[in-house]
């Protein structure tokens, strides 16, 4: 008959202040799971800043390492236009001026055409430099020879001999 001694409960209402102190009372569960998430924070951080880092050095070699392959196929694709017959020949009819058997080759030498920033010494160059010098003479120099008289001596030359090869 005890629960017949009870009085019974009678809801009471709180106070807003109250409320919200229940709310914010923080009991030794809610601390514990707050210390492990901030514990845990801590110890991966170091973990996590060298995962990236890594992850940031794979990205780079990736790069250098898909430049490497680029280079190689430009290297290979050099060296395969070298075992062609034809490029050899244009490039030594580029850079060596060589020609073939019965052809003439004509160098034309003009400063305006060009690089006076080329320093590839070609004789075109340096009779450019020469032409363009900054330094001006002074002196007054006389031709030896008149050119006028040259010129004519030449064509009545051509006019007058006779070819060696008609002469037999």
């Amino acid at each position: 008959m005890a629960s017949k001694d009870r009085e019974p409960k009678i809801p009471v209402s709180l106070s807003q202040g109250k409320i919200l102190q229940r709310m914010l009372r923080l009991n030794s569960v809610s601390v514990s799971v707050i210390l492990v998430i901030v514990l845990g924070t801590y110890l991966i951080s170091p973990d996590v800043q060298s995962y990236l880092n890594q992850r940031r050095q794979i990205v780079e070699m990736q790069e250098s390492i898909q430049q490497a392959k680029d280079e190689v196929q430009d290297m290979q694709a050099e060296r395969d236009r070298w075992q062609d017959p034809v490029y050899i020949r244009s490039q030594a009819r580029d850079r060596l001026y060589y020609v073939l058997p019965g052809e003439v080759s004509y160098l034309v030498m003009d400063a305006e055409g060009l690089d006076l920033s080329d320093k590839s010494a070609t004789l075109g160059a340096l009779l450019a430099q020469q032409r363009n010098a900054d330094e001006i003479s002074l002196e007054v120099s006389a031709a030896r020879e008149n050119w006028v008289e040259s010129v004519l001596e030449v064509l009545l030359r051509a006019a007058v001999e006779v070819p060696v090869e008609d002469a037999k």
